[in-house]
């Protein structure tokens, strides 16, 4: 049997863990070694999380500057210098190690924003692959803004009705763009553009550059083939297999409850009618303001509907300042329940749920569609608009709400986008129709002989037979 051991780097953010843990599941259960490498304070988040360590799996940590976890205010450009830096150091003594043991690494793969990870790999021969965790779609953008598209799309995407088309995928206006291409996000995140212009150049570079992508080949047919220079792989959904109709019942998380694991919501939605229950979160990163959530609570508390309503406490451990609590609260916590923390797959599969209000992060979006779970799409930054766009207008299982001219999203356009998801009509059973549909297909792709298991094991083979 070919040894086969895979070196799998991952950006410290929680929205490239997740989705990367999974990865390796999958590679250990088709007989691949892994050695799983990230940050020392994302190390010692996964570790504390108390999860038994699969067997195959074993992990490796590198500073990148922040031990006790990167801060609003702390320097992005110092930390991607120290991760750099550092970083390809550690890789380098991780490969050099294996060898002196007699195991050695036969291929890395690493998470997007990582490009210096790929010449690590070309400096110590081994073969390398990029993990993409957003869909092709997005992709497919940043590789045609870099390569004859930038001009069309500067000059023209304050232009409220420009749209462009791009091969191979649908019309896009500026809403649907990934917002790191759009001026307004140009200053506050200046170093986001050109590690993504990196990422693609240190892809040219390749001789046969391979690109793994947490999708699969029936949501994205087209965007998985529109460019010729990159082989685009679906591995994905890179969800835990219990909710994807896997053999293993217990496989629902790994590293990935990083925080409170209480679960009284449970028991509450267990009391709760058949797709009866709004769900509501906006992921680990993004900050609503007061007014915001105000309008959120006023369109909740018009539906009359139960929901289930994530809102993160303070990472300090900061108590709520008054000023900060909502208006209604009592009222809210009346009709639905509000939590710091949950375990969201776990959530969006209970049947209790008809609705998702969701910031579309593709890990999130991703979990709308193998939960089969409708959306109301709430997108702020980075990929969230392509695919809120994905969602309402390809796949068709959500609609998006607008915001108005001050960048608030007003409580009646929720409450009238809460009604068009929950409600019964045309447009209401064609997104729960299509919502299942897209369930059952992710399920088909990750199964033994579907689409992405196929993708996987050819991966894992043609890559053993470059190291040979």
């Amino acid at each position: 049997m070919v040894h086969r051991r895979i070196l799998l780097v991952t950006f410290p953010a929680q929205g490239h863990i997740n989705p990367s843990l999974q990865f390796a599941k999958r590679l250990i259960r088709i007989g691949v070694e892994v050695t799983f490498a990230t940050s020392v304070f994302a190390h010692r988040r996964i570790t504390k999380a108390g999860d038994p360590i699969p067997q195959g799996l074993s992990f490796a940590a590198f500073s990148d500057g922040f031990d006790d976890g990167f801060k609003v205010g702390d320097d992005h450009r110092h930390l991607v210098s120290e991760m750099r830096s550092r970083g390809s150091q550690t890789l380098k003594e991780i490969i050099a190690a294996s060898i002196d043991e007699g195991r050695p690494i036969t291929s890395l793969v690493y998470s997007l924003l990582l490009p210096w990870a790929a010449r690590v790999a070309r400096d110590m021969h081994i073969p390398s692959a990029l993990l993409w965790i957003q869909p092709a779609t997005v992709l497919d953008i940043y590789y045609y803004y870099f390569n004859g598209y930038a001009d069309a799309i500067k000059d023209n995407c304050n232009d409220p009705s420009w749209s462009i088309k791009l091969p191979g995928l649908p019309s896009l206006t500026s809403d649907d763009l990934p917002s790191f291409l759009l001026p307004s996000s140009s200053a506050t995140y200046s170093f986001a553009l050109p590690s993504f212009k990196e990422q693609l150049d240190t892809l040219d570079e390749e001789i046969n550059p391979k690109v793994l992508v947490n999708t699969f080949d029936a949501l994205e047919p087209e965007a998985l083939r529109a460019i010729d220079k990159l082989k685009l792989i679906a591995v994905g959904p890179l969800i835990p297999s219990a909710f994807l109709g896997g053999k293993d019942p217990s496989d629902t998380s790994f590293g990935g409850d990083l925080f409170q694991k209480t679960k009284d919501y449970i028991e509450w939605l267990n009391s709760k009618p058949k797709s009866s229950v709004v769900y509501i979160s906006f992921g680990s990163l993004l900050e609503f303001s007061k007014q915001q959530k105000e309008e959120m609570a006023k369109a909740l508390l018009e539906s009359g509907r139960p929901f289930l309503w994530v809102i993160r406490a303070k990472e300090n451990g900061e108590e709520e300042k008054e000023e900060d609590r909502l208006s209604c609260m009592d009222e809210l916590e009346q009709q639905g329940m509000i939590v710091p923390w949950c375990a969201q797959v776990e959530v969006l599969s209970h049947t209790s749920f008809g609705c998702f209000v969701t910031h579309c992060g593709w890990n999130s979006t991703l979990e709308s569609l193998v939960c089969g779970v409708p959306v109301v799409a709430f997108p702020h930054w980075t990929d969230q608009g392509t695919n809120a766009k994905l969602l309402e207008d390809v796949w068709r299982t959500g609609v998006r709400v607008r915001a108005n001219e001050e960048g608030v999203v007003e409580g009646d356009v929720i409450k009238r986008c809460l009604d068009m998801v929950m409600e019964g009509g045309e447009r209401g059973d064609e997104l729960r129709g299509n919502a299942k549909k897209w369930k059952e297909l992710a399920r088909e792709a990750v199964k033994e002989g579907g689409s992405s298991a196929t993708n996987l094991q050819a991966f894992v083979d043609e890559v053993g037979e470059e190291v040979c």
